[in-house]
């Protein structure tokens, strides 16, 4: 195999290369994504488990907004929400309206910043998959190009002949098609725990919001 990837024409090796460079890019990204959406599903259970213990929400906020402490996920969706729920508290008369929409509001703004981290890079794999089988494809016909435009310098045109040179070519489409169907498979896998989190992310933020509400009208 690598005596034919070697013997390989030029353009057929570039292509051969530009597949080989999707597919390690492709396998970084699956292992990285793989750990990030494993441990934004332990953070999310975490966090609820807390939540959901009765603890007080002021310090489970106070705990959140420790100094060198990176929060993500559900936590940072809850400290969002809260903090712009408090931020007109201390004035006289607050607009309860005012305080559940600001709240809202940061929970989705943060909900869509955290989402946005787990989609990233999410495209490439689904580039790689959908692309890379014509790549491969390319420098096949490549291959076989070259090799039947050598048959007209020999009298004798036998499979001798042109089975090397095909061999060569056939390899760009078996690359195509390594580089592809891990990068098809992994997308669509964590496209849906992508899906399922943003699910859990949507259901705290209402349920929190409900929490808001009642306590809202409860200070009245």
């Amino acid at each position: 195999m690598l005596q034919l990837v070697l013997h390989a024409s030029i353009p057929v090796q570039l292509v051969m290369l530009l597949l080989l460079f999707a597919s390690v890019a492709s396998w970084v990204i699956i292992f990285r994504k793989k750990r990030m959406l494993d441990r934004a599903a332990r953070e999310a259970d975490r966090f609820e488990e807390r939540f959901w213990s009765g603890a007080d929400m002021t310090k489970l906020y106070a705990a959140s907004t420790e100094r060198n402490r990176e929060i993500e996920g559900l936590e940072a969706i809850f400290e969002s929400g809260f903090r712009e729920y408090s931020r007109p508290r201390g004035r006289r008369n607050p607009d309860t309206r005012a305080q559940l929409e600001g709240a809202q509001r940061g929970m989705r703004v943060a909900s869509a910043r955290e989402l946005d981290g787990l989609e990233h890079n999410l495209e490439f794999l689904a580039n790689v998959g959908s692309i890379a089988p014509y790549v491969g494809l390319l420098g096949t016909v490549w291959g076989i190009m070259i090799s039947f435009h050598g048959l007209a310098n020999v009298r004798e045109a036998t499979i001798a002949t042109v089975a090397p040179g095909i061999s060569e070519a056939l390899i760009a489409t078996a690359m195509g098609l390594f580089a592809a169907i891990p990068a098809v498979w992994a997308y669509n896998r964590y496209a849906t725990k992508v899906e399922r989190i943003a699910g859990r992310y949507d259901a705290f933020a209402e349920e929190f919001s409900s929490i808001l509400e009642r306590q809202a009208h409860g200070d009245e």
